[in-house]
């Protein structure tokens, strides 16, 4: 038996976009192409999962919506 446990993990990213549904899905695999990134999702108490995108520069981030759509003003604070 091997005690290489890095064998069975998976990729984060991936792990992350196991809570998205198929419509961000869409929208961030659209995005990557343009350099973006899924970061983190946020996961509130009894609410829907927020998923964090950056650009490429990490200059700018926005939030997937349930329905796909991009929010770039969520009005949510990030720290740096």
């Amino acid at each position: 038996m091997s005690d290489e446990r890095r064998l069975h993990e998976q990729h984060p990213g991936r792990v992350l976009e196991g809570k998205l549904n198929a419509e961000q899905l869409a929208t961030l695999h659209s995005l990557e192409s343009f350099g973006w990134e899924l970061k983190f999702v946020r996961m509130p108490l009894f609410q829907e999962p927020v998923p964090v995108v950056f650009d490429g520069s990490r200059q700018k981030f926005a939030v997937l919506r349930p329905d796909g759509t991009l929010d770039e003003n969520p009005g949510i604070d990030i720290r740096h």
